[in-house]
């Protein structure tokens, strides 16, 4: 169990990683596959931006904490970064975009968030 724990965390980590390396570089897509499209030539540049950086230092700060903190610490961040796809999931669908995105990507996320700090927990 302590290899399925360890191998969830980091393919989480590295998928923040990855989207926010998406949302800086491919602002236009990573908002269309956000599932609320967006105009990154416009005001929403800016806040996708901040998306990439927030999601990426959540990667990376997820990283060092299991790297130098241990499991249960990232555990307890894990509990805190879940809210942050289920934030996501109610901005989906108070923007207009597709319940199939909000539930599918966003609500999906969030529970396997919660299953990888369960994992964690029990490590």
């Amino acid at each position: 169990m302590t290899v399925t724990a360890y191998t969830l965390a980091v393919a989480l980590d590295l998928f923040c990683l990855f989207l926010g390396y998406r949302f800086l570089f491919q602002p236009g897509p990573a908002a269309a596959g956000y599932g609320v499209p967006a105009d990154p030539r416009g005001d929403a540049g800016a806040y996708l931006s901040v998306k990439g950086l927030r999601d990426g230092t959540y990667g990376v700060v997820g990283l060092l904490l299991l790297a130098f903190a241990g499991a249960h610490a990232e555990a307890w961040f894990m509990l805190g970064v879940a809210l942050v796809p289920l934030g996501d999931t109610v901005n989906v669908l108070r923007n207009g975009g597709a319940k199939a995105v909000a539930y599918g990507i966003h609500f999906a996320t969030a529970i396997i968030i919660l299953i990888s700090a369960a994992l964690l927990f029990l490590v």
